[in-house]
């Protein structure tokens, strides 16, 4: 296929996408089985199986399993993003996405049937099992920091720690636990559910977009069999890199499509509200914020695609994407609170979807890294990017 013929693929894909999250999904909004802890699992069965009808289920990956670039899945989980439901139903939601790009990349034939198959079919859900509590000492941010051990037992590994804050873990069928074994970090994949990882409770966070939720989750003497281990035992951190610069950048996409709706929202309101004689958006205050939010939406989506363009090329982008994370984050939740005062006592009650954006993106500044994680990331290779020029010096 040539260049142009992928433009004009990926721009058809993306308008399907944006036509059926309004059209068809929006609806959904409304509906009860939207809970504080995401979507029941058959409000998510109901959702996915209209995407399958009109051909748009798991969009991203091509009949032939190639995928659209990074620049082309920007376009795509852009629109996905328009509802908070848009990408649970396409199935491109976290964790997922993250959870198949990784299957895809590191997996063998056989576990590629057994756990991936079925994810991209959109008949599974999956959790990937990392953070650590943080009163135990446990990993989070600085996942050097892991307490849950792996064993091995002859033809097999037991496994056991505990987990926090792992999205999706009630419900999921797929499971990449992450546990230090003699040769450092391995990641396992196991069948879920499974009687040694027990959810003790779902935790009640800011957010409600994930299906499952976010659980603590206690693992005790987890039997795992050999080829059960995914890629080389030891290379579990060089493999959670290979998924997370590129879960951080389909997280910006899709919640740039989160704050581009709620932008629309707030601008719609203050076209129709008026208040001391005229309509708002012709109250300065008012249209400068508006103002202000679409200078940063096209900034945010220049970051995207200048990210996307990195991972295109071949390169691992961490740097890269730490950058835009934190750019992308701040500015959409500059621009989600910005629609949320436009919109005054609105902006605050469950009347329209932009209370529940600005949770999200809220949430969206510590999940896959806080800002203040990724700057000392950034700090610490500008520091040893000076000393290594400072070395070269005669």
């Amino acid at each position: 296929m040539t260049s142009s013929e992928n433009k004009h693929d990926t721009t058809e894909i993306a308008a399907k996408v944006e036509a059926f999250v309004r059209q068809r999904v929006i609806p959904y909004e409304r509906d009860p089985r939207r809970t504080r802890h995401g979507p029941t699992e058959d409000l998510v069965v109901e959702l996915r199986q209209l995407a399958r009808s009109v051909g748009l289920l798991t969009p991203h990956v091509r009949s032939d399993g190639s995928h659209l670039t990074y620049r082309e899945t920007a376009r795509v989980f852009r629109a996905s993003g328009l509802s908070p439901l848009g990408p649970v139903a396409l199935n491109v939601a976290a964790p997922d996405e993250g959870n198949m790009f990784l299957l895809g990349r590191v997996a063998s034939i056989a576990q590629k049937e057994r756990f991936l198959r079925p994810l991209l079919e959109g008949r599974a859900r999956s959790a990937f099992f990392m953070t650590e509590p943080a009163a135990e000492g446990g990993a989070g941010s600085d996942p050097s920091m892991m307490k849950t051990i792996a064993e091995s037992k002859g033809d097999h590994w037991l496994v056991n720690g505990r987990k926090a804050f792992i999205t999706g873990a009630q419900g999921a069928s797929v499971g990449i636990v992450m546990a230090k074994s003699p040769e450092g970090a391995t990641m396992f994949l196991i069948d879920l559910p499974d009687p040694a990882i027990k959810i003790e409770r779902l935790l009640d966070t800011i957010d409600s977009f994930a299906p499952g939720g976010h659980a603590i989750v206690n693992i005790e003497n987890l039997r795992v069999d050999r080829d059960q281990i995914l890629g080389t035992s030891g290379e579990g951190f060089k493999y959670a890199q290979v998924r997370l610069a590129p879960a951080r950048l389909t997280h910006c996409m899709r919640w740039l499509g989160a704050c581009t709706r709620a932008h629309e929202i707030a601008c719609a309101y203050a076209l129709r509200r008026e208040a001391f004689g005229k309509l708002l958006i012709e109250h300065e205050g008012v249209g400068f914020m508006l103002a202000d939010n679409i200078i940063d939406l096209k900034q945010v989506e220049l970051m995207i695609d200048w990210c996307a363009d990195v991972l295109d090329s071949g390169a691992a982008g961490t740097v890269e994407s730490s950058m835009a994370k934190v750019a992308v984050s701040e500015a959409l939740f500059r621009v989600a609170d910005r629609c949320v005062q436009v919109m005054g006592g609105t902006g605050v009650s469950g009347d329209t979807i932009v209370e529940q954006v600005f949770r999200e993106i809220r949430a969206f500044r510590i999940y896959d890294g806080p800002t203040e994680v990724h700057k000392w990331s950034l700090a610490r290779k500008l520091q040893r990017d000076a000393e290594k020029a400072r070395d070269t010096l005669p």
